[in-house]
């Protein structure tokens, strides 16, 4: 399977080089990166002093996987502190949260390599890691056949299949069971992702269990008090939280808000988009409900009635001062995003119906009382405004939501379990 894949690879560098190389130059995320994907600087970026125990590389591909990591990450520097620990990402993004969320318990934070044999090999000899973790996806075969050539554990954490992955999954096989098959343990986050990957041909006894590695993230950041006057909002008003937002679902929103605001004039909206660089856009349409906009990174001084978050990294601490949230790419087919952050706070959530890629999650906090489902944006305007009226019923279902999460943590000291005996 790696050869075959070399050589698509090097037929596809060696035919569209020219296309290639014009998108390095016109992408700015693609040329500030190039150089150091090629290992060009690492041995600068590692720390200058030697471990004096073993190191530790820690792979977490964007955004979504770097704040997963964080709950893991505190716990290696916990029980290892003599460890060398090293994260890579492969998004400017996650590079940018990296830096914020990981600096001070990492030695060294620096973008994944291109999966390019020499390239590889370049990182792996300058590194020397005694053990890798991939946190939930971002699979190379050259990377993970030279760690096995190398004899270099590798663990997957956090790991997680869609339906809609699976099925990829399974029609590529050829590709994907030798990459699966190539890691010494497979830590999953729910028993359907366990069941998939065993269906997947993946040997049982390296498939584990353990939930989620956001259930035992703790929000410690001041920016979590209503009273913070860098969030542009008025004491003693609603703020309705909604994030992670995809392109169809910010129109849905302002309509539903206009409408509310009517008979709630003291409520706030605060809406944080997957993609950040879709923020002009959105104020666009908030402009066409007549909504007065402030950017959070633009207009520190100004209050309005929506802030629209353009920045990284920030959602958790938005969550904390929410009465509401919604948990985005769920109203339009997007698969869902992770409503754990919102729910550890005591948040109630809403969401929509494609939660594909958080099925069992989404299934079991609204079974708890902890969420509900909305099915488009009546339905949002609906729930909201019977929530809005009923404080009691809010700190309901935001108590069985946070109940729910404490039940499941202990995530982390599972996941410590199976990495212990290689550090």
């Amino acid at each position: 399977m790696v050869p075959i894949y070399n050589l698509c690879q090097f037929l596809i560098l060696v035919i569209a080089w020219p296309i290639l190389a014009l998108l390095v130059l016109l992408r700015p995320k693609y040329r500030t990166t190039l150089l150091s994907r090629l290992g060009i600087g690492l041995q600068r970026r590692l720390p200058s002093t030697p471990a004096t125990g073993k190191t530790v590389w820690v792979h977490a591909l964007s955004v979504g996987e770097v704040s997963s990591a964080r709950p893991l990450v505190l716990g290696l520097r916990k029980e290892f502190p003599d460890a060398r620990i090293v994260c890579s990402t492969t998004t400017a993004t996650g590079l940018l949260l990296a830096k914020t969320l990981l600096k001070d318990q990492v030695d060294a934070i620096f973008p994944s390599p291109l999966d390019i044999g020499p390239v590889i090999a370049v990182f792996l000899r300058l590194i020397r890691p005694d053990l890798y973790i991939l946190v939930e996806t971002d699979f190379w075969p050259n990377l993970l056949t030279a760690l096995n050539k190398n004899t270099i554990p590798a663990i997957l954490v956090n790991g997680r299949i869609s339906e809609r992955s699976f099925h990829r999954y399974q029609r590529a096989g050829f590709f994907f069971r030798p990459l699966f098959r190539s890691f010494d343990h497979l830590c999953l986050q729910t028993d359907t992702d366990r069941i998939n990957m065993e269906r997947l041909g993946v040997d049982p006894l390296k498939l584990h269990r353990l939930g989620n590695l956001k259930f035992d993230t703790l929000i410690t950041s001041p920016a979590g008090r209503r009273a913070c006057p860098s969030m542009h909002l008025p004491d003693n008003c609603l703020i309705f939280v909604a994030g992670s937002t995809h392109e169809g679902e910010e129109d849905i929103i302002f309509s539903v808000y206009a409408e509310l605001k009517k008979h709630h004039p003291g409520l706030r909206l605060i809406l944080a988009p997957r993609n950040p660089d879709r923020c002009p856009a959105i104020a666009q349409i908030a402009g066409r409900h007549h909504l007065a906009v402030t950017m959070r990174s633009r207009e520190p001084e100004k209050t309005t009635e929506v802030l629209l978050v353009d920045s990284i990294g920030e959602l958790p601490w938005l969550y904390a001062l929410a009465d509401i949230a919604f948990v985005g790419g769920s109203i339009v087919a997007e698969g869902g995003h992770n409503p754990i952050e919102p729910a550890a706070l005591g948040v109630p959530v809403l969401f929509g119906r494609h939660m594909e890629d958080f099925a069992e999650i989404s299934h079991d906090l609204v079974a708890a009382g902890g969420a509900l489902t909305v099915t488009d944006g009546k339905s949002l305007a609906d729930t909201l405004k019977a929530l809005l009226s009923a404080e009691d019923r809010r700190k309901t279902i935001g108590r069985l939501a946070r109940e729910w999460i404490e039940r499941q943590q202990g995530v982390v000291a599972r996941h410590l379990t199976i990495i212990r005996p290689y550090l």
